[in-house]
């Protein structure tokens, strides 16, 4: 058995061998002039923390521990795992069969020979077993194109973190930003009332018109609609960082620590490497990656189907019957037959279905080909979109912050010439409405400067370190797996973990021909 895996591993395997398709990547980021953008390169493993926010820290923690989509990934890690194993089992004696046969039979009396009994009981033990030859390396590019595809389920759920990670980080901010929102309204709401009860004041007081109260009014209703819209938008986001955090809606509010609009405060400069670390970093770039070489092997599988099948079989067994020695003779050596040798199968008509069979793979390779390439440049968009909003958002909070300054102070203003009479309500209400203006897109500014930075380093693929030295499946869902079906060793860490330290990459592949895994 060992020579023959040794001579397995040493045969031809026909088909392509997987390259790495080259890929359009930038030398640098378009915003590397920035001075808020620094060219340094990072892992990224704890990037949320830049933030300094304890409360979100804590939130990524809790998603990572209970959310049911990271769950759900590491359960096909598993299963891919397994699938690894069935390719592997094809590599030794595919089909053996222990049977054992009680039958009496019944032979015509017309036969032209003369028989002793025509009716008598038999019974019969036979082991048979047929093993394919990998000469031409189908079965080992199996077991290839099973590695990878392993592989690129860890590359999925690290992906499926990254995303989540980046989600949760969102959601927060998004949360934290509409609670600034609504107490910006609220604010104004008290300011607006007050101009309300002035413009009342005057009218009842014959110097004024119902015109003045009713533009206050109108105003006031304005901006009090503002904050059930803000509210409503504010519960969304809640419940759907309840979901990611594997909680029903409507269960967070004490996980938030009753903060209130404290937006998380993004540092002032963002570090990034060089485009071309996404290749090694991104997850989903490597699961792209990785899908395109298992996809590769399978053209030599099916390549294979062209060539004659070698095999070996063999049938041994004992037959007794109660005509010669009675039954129990099955158990005499004497009663023993057997039978082994080579074979050979090859379909030389197969009108053209296995030509064609290998067209379907290449053509689906040459898919998995462009669309590594086209995630490559996705992934990069996405980089270049994060840093535009962090770099634009942050000059857009310098100006706003001119903006707010200036429209308090129109305001102050406006209230001091309409009292004197130097000024008509109308201004006023312009200078609240500019006011409530200003402040308000203050606050979606000091939100889209975090949220440029979250979707900068979600982009770069930073964040799915978190789960090195932990196990895909946490241990309730192993326990449960494992009450169900005899797991084996499949649920260890050690037999989910890429074999390589670090990135997985296709050079974590083990031995083509390997032990079965039983």
């Amino acid at each position: 058995m060992v020579a023959a895996a040794a001579l397995l591993a040493a045969g031809c395997m026909v088909g392509p061998d997987f390259r790495v398709p080259a890929a359009p990547v930038a030398p640098k980021w378009a915003e590397s002039g920035d001075p808020a953008v620094i060219v340094k390169r990072q892992e990224y493993r704890d990037w949320w923390q830049v933030f300094n926010d304890p409360v979100l820290t804590r939130l990524v923690q809790l998603a990572y521990r209970q959310n049911l989509s990271l769950r759900t990934a590491g359960v096909r890690v598993v299963e891919s795992r397994a699938q690894l194993g069935v390719a592997i089992g094809e590599l030794f004696p595919q089909q053996q069969a222990v049977s054992a046969q009680l039958s009496y039979n019944g032979l015509p009396i017309s036969l032209p020979y003369n028989l002793s009994a025509n009716r008598y009981w038999s019974d019969i033990f036979t082991a048979q077993a047929a093993w394919e030859l990998d000469m031409w390396g189908k079965l080992r590019r199996a077991v290839e194109s099973a590695d990878d595809a392993f592989l690129a389920s860890v590359a999925d759920y690290d992906d499926v973190l990254v995303s989540l990670i980046g989600d949760v980080a969102a959601n927060y901010v998004r949360i934290r930003t509409a609670q600034k929102q609504i107490a910006i309204a609220q604010d104004n709401v008290v300011r607006q009332r007050k101009a309300l009860q002035i413009a009342q004041a005057k009218f009842e007081g014959g110097t004024a018109t119902k015109r003045d109260v009713y533009q206050a009014q109108n105003v006031l209703g304005a901006t009090e609609a503002a904050v059930p819209q803000l509210t409503s938008q504010m519960e969304q986001s809640k419940n759907t960082l309840s979901v990611l955090l594997g909680l029903p809606p409507g269960h967070i509010d004490q996980l938030l620590d009753g903060r209130q609009g404290d937006i998380p405060t993004a540092p002032q400069t963002a570090a990034v490497g060089v485009p071309a670390d996404l290749l090694r970093r991104r997850p989903d770039v490597r699961r792209a990656e990785l899908n395109a070489a298992a996809q590769c092997a399978q053209i030599g599988f099916a390549k294979a189907d062209l060539l004659p099948v070698f095999s070996l079989t063999g049938t041994v067994g004992t037959l007794g019957s109660n005509v010669t020695h009675g039954l129990d003779s099955v158990f005499n050596g004497r009663s023993l037959f057997y039978s082994v040798g080579p074979a050979m199968q090859w379909n030389i008509l197969n009108y053209g279905q296995i030509t064609n069979n290998v067209r379907v793979q290449d053509a689906k390779f040459q898919e998995l080909l462009i669309g590594y390439q086209n995630t490559v440049l996705k992934a990069q968009q996405e980089v270049e979109d994060g840093l535009a909003v962090f770099v634009n958002s942050r000059k857009a909070v310098v100006y706003l912050q001119d903006s707010v300054k200036a429209a308090s102070g129109a305001l102050r203003i406006a209230f001091i010439q309409y009292r004197e009479g130097t000024a008509d309500f109308t201004t006023v209400l312009t200078a609240e409405q500019n006011l409530y203006q200003a402040q308000n897109n203050l606050a979606i500014a000091e939100g889209s400067v975090p949220l440029g930075l979250i979707e900068a380093y979600r982009a770069l693929g930073g964040g799915w370190q978190l789960r090195e030295g932990q196990d895909f499946v946490p241990a309730q869902t192993r326990d449960e797996m494992e009450e169900r079906t005899d797991w084996g060793r499949l649920l260890t860490p050690q037999l989910l973990q890429p074999k390589a330290p670090g990135l997985p990459s296709p050079k974590d592949q083990g031995p083509l021909v390997r032990p079965p895994e039983w």
